[in-house]
This record gives structure tokens, sequence and C-alpha cells, in this order.
């Protein structure tokens, strides 16, 4: 039984360690764009448009204090909305960035903070370098 439970530990580790290895693979090259949902709750997004990916990010200090939070879920645990906050962010921002035709796919999460979406488009993926719009707090053209 004491080698199950080292076993599961060292597991349980392990993939820790792969899933911060996957993003900072994925995505430590990308610059940050921020998206913002309900009444302007930010949410960073790293999109790696050659994976078709991109990864949310909230922060806790939002997590206990957006001023959505209370008001659309009134007596609800803020982890009981996250999910669907983090959709929203997602959806919003392949919406900004002129990619409506865009449909999520698949979603990872890798914390309460951090979850990864998976993306379908019409338009083929674009090659390194070309210019891509950009939210407009950003800047209106951003190279990929």
């Amino acid at each position: 039984m004491q080698r199950f439970a080292i076993l599961l530990c060292l597991g349980t580790v392990l993939s820790g360690c792969t899933g911060f290895e996957y993003i900072s693979k994925t995505y430590v090259a990308l610059p940050s764009q921020v998206v913002t949902i309900g009444c302007n709750e930010p949410y960073e997004v790293y999109d790696n448009r050659q994976r078709r990916r991109m990864l949310v990010v909230s922060n806790s200090l939002r997590e206990v204090t957006g001023c959505g939070i209370g008001e659309r879920n009134e007596g609800r645990d803020p982890a009981a909305s996250r999910a669907e906050r983090f959709r929203t962010a997602a959806r919003a921002f392949l919406d900004e960035t002129v990619r409506e035709d865009c449909r999520i796919t698949g979603e990872t999460v890798f914390a309460d903070l951090q979850t990864e979406f998976a993306y379908t488009c019409e338009a083929p993926i674009e090659r390194r370098g070309t210019k891509t719009p950009r939210l407009p707090s950003r800047g209106r053209v951003g190279t990929m």
C-alpha cells in the first residue's frame, strides 16, 4: 500500500511537470493579449495560431474580486462559474481577432487559472510572420 501511495504521488508530480513543460514549449515565445468580458474583466490570452490553440489565463485576485462574479452568480462560489467565464473569454478573443468563423473544439484545464482551448477555422493556417489582426488595445496588426 505504501508503494502505491509513493507511485501515485510521483505520478502526480510528474504530470504537473509535464503540463508546465507543455505550456512552456507551446506558449513561452508568444506575446499575451488582453480580452475583456462582462464588466471589463480582463483575461490574458496566448494564441498559438499554427497549432490552433490558445491559453486563457486569469489571476487569483480577479477570481475573488471580479466585478461580475457577485452580480451574475450571486451566492455561487467563483469556481462554479470559472469554466463558463473562460469559455466566454476564448470566444470573445476569436471574435475580436476577426475569426468569427472559428469554432472551439476542446478545452484542457491545467490549473484553476489556466485553461487551453483548441479551435478550428475554415481558413488555412497562416504561415509564420503573416500579419494578423490583433486586439484594439494592442494595436491593429501584429506579427505571429
